[in-house]
Parts: C-alpha cells; structure tokens; sequence
C-alpha cells in the first residue's frame, strides 16, 4: 500500500480505479478517462495533485540559493506570486526534476516538485542549502487540488474563502495569491485554464464535495497525462530525466543564459553540449496509419531506426493517436514530414507535427 492522500477516502467513494503512481495510491479514472478528459477541454474537471510535494523556501539566503539550483532565473520574479517554470539540473546537465517556483516576497519562495522524485530534490536542496541562512520546509500540512477548464475559475471562485474570490479572478496566467493558508495559483498541468489551489489538509474533502456537487467531474491521472500530452508538456520520467539535458527535451526556453555570471548548477555541462552540437531533439508525431502510439517505439524513416517515442497515447480531442519522440542527432526533418512508427513490429504511417497538439480547447495542428 502507497501513501494516500487527504482525498483518498473521496476517490473510494466515488468508485475511482486506484493505481500505485510515484510512491502513492492515486485515482486512474472513475469510469470513463475518455469523458474526463473531454469535460476537461470544453467544462471543467478537478484532480487530486496532493501528491505533489510543497516547499517554503525563506531565508536572507532564499534567493541565490534558488538561482543556484533553477536553470531558469528567480530574479525574474519580482511582483508578489509572479510564478516561473524550470528544470533542476545535476552537474552534468541531466534534468534533476522539472517544477514550479511562485515568488511570496523578499527572501519567500513556493516550490511544487513531482511527487516519485521529491525526497530526492528535498534532499539534494539541502544538501546545496548547508551552511547558508535558508529554511526548507516541506508543507505536509496542506492538500493541493486542480481545477482545470474553461470554466473552472467560474465554478471555483465561489467556494474560496471570501477575501479571496475577487483577488483569485484577476489573477494573470501564472500568477498566485493567498490568504493565510489558502493558496490559489492560476497555473495547471493540461493546456487549459483553471486554478491549482493549496488549502489546509483537513479542508480538502469538503471543497471536493462542493465542486463535485456543483458538477465539476472529478479526473484521474489518465485523463491528466492525456490532457498533458495534447498541451505538448513533458512528463518527468518520460520526456527527461537524469540522462537527459533541456537542450534535448524541447525545453531551451527554460534555460535562462543571461546574466552570463549566474553560476547555476549545470550550466558548464549544457554550454558545452550546446557549443558542441550533435544533440538529439523532441519532436511531436501524429500517426497517419491505424494502431496506438506508445512510449518505447521506434521512429524509422526508410527503414531506418532514427528515433524513439517518449511519450505516446490516443488523444480524445483529436480522436486521433500521436507522441512526442527524441529523434538523434543530424536527422533533419521537419514538421509535416513522412515516418513510420514500429508499432509491435509493423512499421506504420505518421508524420512530424510541432507541438503543442491541442490546447484552450482548441487543436493546433494540422489533422490532414
């Protein structure tokens, strides 16, 4: 048995498909991934994302820290619940974790990492954090929810605290506010809009209750990495990992070069990969014959094996198959060009698309 969330008892309630996800026992689906997903793009849905590990990062020595750990640069962030995404990287460059940094104030940070890899980055932060005047403090006390569509902001607002409803609407994308232990930031994981909402453990349930109530359909992690794939996001695990850089995972626009004196952790390894060349690269494809894209196929072109899928699945809004795949170095092909797929040992159709599939409801592609 995993650990469980303060919503476990919900998902049980509701008859979810419970499944071991990163160490935890997590609802797949409660009937149908397929309608989650869709209620998703066109109304609104909620997840559990308590799994998720928050860190309060504070201290006089918050800030360099940060800018030493995060690819991406934390002096960016300078209104109050400013959010940046990054990568945490490893001396040579593979991604540690991928996860969101919000900005509280002077010395004050907020840090949500992936739930398999979060006892590694607690640790490894300390250990770059000893000697240095910098608290760490991992928030077991707080439960964390997604509401996500483009009606979730609609259908959520009511049920924050009062003090927070107005200022929660007038969030920009990828902002937060709080009210003492309610966080809701305007970020998510799916390519449309919503809330993520850190709130006290023991209220969790009865939010969910309300939004559920309220006809909010409650989704599983089927429906979220279905959701996650279409939008183009990568997955830990999946699209990067320790073994690769974000040079190769689609996720340059992470990296943040300048000031060229920010000596963050990694940054000599990806300079010299990035001075070097010959970096293999993260394409989308969309399958054009019949069958299913998964993670661990081939990419052949001309027979020949130039590339392997990362992540790959049936995705609902299109009602058609498609991946994102690392192709190597030197195969140059662009978006709307022809390649098969090795599809249990039978080469079949598909062709380079640019990613994101869908997103906002809408898809982004080209389907002919």
């Amino acid at each position: 048995m995993g650990h469980r969330t303060p919503l476990f008892a919900e998902h049980a309630r509701l008859g979810a498909r419970i499944v071991p996800f990163g160490g935890w026992d997590m609802p797949l689906h409660y009937g149908s991934q397929i309608e989650e997903h869709l209620a998703v793009r066109s109304q609104a849905g909620i997840f559990d994302v308590s799994h998720m590990r928050t860190l309060d990062i504070t201290g006089n020595r918050a800030r360099d820290l940060l800018r030493r750990l995060l690819a991406n640069d934390v002096a960016r962030l300078r209104e109050p619940g400013k959010a940046l995404y990054s990568c945490m990287l490893s001396e040579r460059g593979g991604v540690l974790d991928d996860l969101i940094v919000y900005f509280r104030g002077p010395d004050s940070y907020r840090v949500v990492v992936n739930a398999a890899t979060a006892d590694k980055d607690l640790a490894w932060m300390r250990t770059q954090a000893q000697g240095q005047d910098v608290a760490i403090q991992p928030r077991t006390d707080l439960a964390m929810i997604a509401i996500q569509g483009p009606e979730a902001r609609r259908r959520a607002a009511p049920h924050l605290p009062l003090e927070l409803r107005e200022p929660a609407l007038a969030l920009q994308p990828f902002f937060g506010v709080d009210d003492r232990d309610w966080f809701v930031a305007r970020t998510g994981y799916t390519g449309e809009d919503g809330f993520e909402i850190l709130l006290p453990a023991d209220q969790a349930a009865g939010l969910w209750r309300a939004l559920v109530a309220g006809g909010v359909v409650p989704c599983g992690l089927g429906a979220r990495d279905t959701l996650r794939l279409e939008a183009g996001m990568n997955l830990y695990g999946q699209d990067m990992d320790e073994d690769t850089n974000p040079l190769e995972s689609g996720l340059d626009w992470t990296l943040a070069w300048e000031p060229p004196d920010r000596d963050f952790i990694g940054r000599e390894a990806l300079e010299a990969l990035r001075t070097a060349g010959g970096l293999s690269h993260l394409v989308g494809l969309l399958l054009t014959g019949p069958g299913v894209l998964r993670a661990h196929q081939k990419v052949l072109v001309a027979g020949k094996e130039v590339g392997i899928t990362t992540s790959g699945g049936y995705a609902p809004t299109l009602r058609r198959s498609i991946a994102l795949a690392r192709l190597e170095p030197d195969i140059e092909l662009a978006s709307g060009d022809p390649c098969e797929v090795d599809i249990r040992g039978k080469p079949t159709a598909a062709r380079l698309v640019k990613p994101p599939f869908a997103r906002q409801g809408t898809i982004r592609i080209d389907l002919d």
